[in-house]
């Protein structure tokens, strides 16, 4: 149906055609009934030739295959995104075509993706047919986008509703048994250390991290990561501890190999893993010795990162504070980080500490379970413990200008006070962009709404 259309030259009737709830073709017309009518039929006329396209066996192009749908999404996603997502991706895929033995997309249906899924959370957990569906849902949204003959159904991952997970909040380590880590390590490894603690970096922003990266003259890190929205990376600039500092001058006169890694391979035994001078490409158990040697709990890198978030956290540093220092793009990511790791017992707390021991007088203070000794014996209320100074609003509490408030608020009556000036039982009170009408106590009924 044509629809007005605001441009340049006045207001025009815009004619749209959609298929499959996407524009497909779209015409301006001139105002007017006149112009009205030419919109309409052009979009039945543009409707009709479409269908007509689509329906005809020259223009048919044939299905690919599930295989080639899960090695053309294979090959994108090697280039576009991280190596451990490629492997997560391509994991999934095994699974699901090991599960499903399908040929054909067509014969991928919801009842075939609700029977995988629903075996992944049976034998593995919910998170994990959650992560399934997910993977799975992009690569079929990224088929019907740039595949030819790709089936233009609703998505059969997407119709599936998302499995109940039963998550725990994230083990932070104390700090001080991250000192106890980095007080049983020496020489690079307690600098890298440091390095996590002081930074609250990622495992991949430390391995990455050159001698280029470390700007002693301004104190300054800065710290490149590829988890953005089109997997580029990005590049940030973090504060340089004092401490950190001092340690990274040390190592970087006391390293054995001279090269623009800040931390590097060590180990010259033969390993296909080892490769001397250059950078980490992982550390698959050092945090677990490290721990084991000091007597702690096990925690990875990542926890130190975690610990890093909670002390901010702790010493009341804004929302924004930690998401410029965890670089995080989104605010709401942030608080979805925090509230992994458990720090919902706070908010519960600055709840409880504003509305404990309000109330509109001593009877309001009474428990159900009370009795009528309270009338003789009226209850005291309770002092507030919010340790927040706020500047008192003397008329909002029911004191004059100029004068103190040190005993209880007066009550107003403003039903006797004015009738005392108005003959009408109906008292009417105009607040700005609101009228009200109050009854009188003791009168009959009430007039107005």
């Amino acid at each position: 149906m044509p629809t007005r259309y605001p441009t340049k030259t006045g207001v025009q009737w815009r004619a749209v055609v959609k298929m499959e709830g996407r524009v497909v073709a779209t015409k301006l017309f001139p105002p007017g009934a006149e112009g009205k009518r030419e919109a309409a039929q052009w979009e039945r006329d543009a409707r009709k030739a479409l269908l007509e396209e689509m329906n005809s066996p020259a223009t048919h192009t044939a299905l690919p295959s599930v295989l080639e749908w899960a090695n053309r999404y294979m090959a994108y996603a090697e280039k576009q995104f991280t190596k451990h997502t490629f492997t997560e991706k391509k994991t999934v895929f095994k699974l699901f075509l090991t599960f499903t033995k399908a040929t054909k997309l067509e014969t991928i249906t919801s009842d075939v993706v609700m029977r995988y899924l629903q075996k992944q959370n049976n034998t593995r957990s919910g998170f994990a047919a959650n992560k399934d569906r997910k993977n799975l849902a992009a690569a079929w949204e990224w088929g019907r986008k740039y595949l030819d003959g790709f089936p233009v159904c609703a998505n059969p991952f997407l119709g599936i509703p998302k499995f109940r997970e039963v998550r725990k909040p994230r083990y932070v380590p104390g700090e001080e048994d991250f000192w106890k880590v980095v007080k049983a390590a020496q020489g690079q490894d307690k600098v890298m250390l440091l390095a996590f603690f002081y930074l609250g970096a990622r495992r991949g922003e430390i391995f990455r991290l050159k001698w280029e990266d470390v700007d002693l003259a301004r104190n300054r890190v800065r710290l490149g990561t590829c988890k953005t929205s089109d997997s580029s990376m990005r590049y940030d600039w973090i504060p340089l501890a004092a401490a950190l500092k001092t340690a990274l001058l040390e190592w970087r006169e006391a390293r054995p190999y001279k090269t623009e890694w800040v931390f590097s391979c060590l180990d010259d035994s033969p390993s296909p893993w080892h490769n001397p001078g250059e950078a980490y490409r992982a550390r698959g158990h050092f945090m677990q010795k490290m721990c084991e040697r000091a007597g702690v709990k096990p925690f990875g890198f990542h926890a130190i990162r975690h610990l890093h978030a909670s002390i901010l956290f702790n010493e009341g540093s804004e929302l924004s504070v930690v998401q410029r220092q965890l670089r995080h793009t989104n605010p709401n990511t942030t608080a979805r980080y925090l509230r992994s790791l458990g720090y919902e017992e706070e908010h519960g707390q600055k709840v409880l500490a504003v509305m404990e021991g309000r109330g509109q007088g001593e009877e309001a203070l009474c428990t159900p379970l009370c009795t009528s000794a309270c009338t003789s014996a009226p209850h005291s209320a309770p002092q507030k413990t919010n340790p927040v100074t706020r500047k008192t609003n003397p008329r909002r509490n029911g004191f004059a200008e100029g004068q103190e408030g040190n005993g209880p608020a007066k009550s107003l009556n403003f039903a006797v006070s004015v009738k005392e000036k108005s003959p009408s039982d109906a008292v009417i009170i105009r607040r700005a962009g609101t009228q009200s009408r109050y009854t009188v106590p003791g009168a009959n009924k009430a007039t107005g709404a």
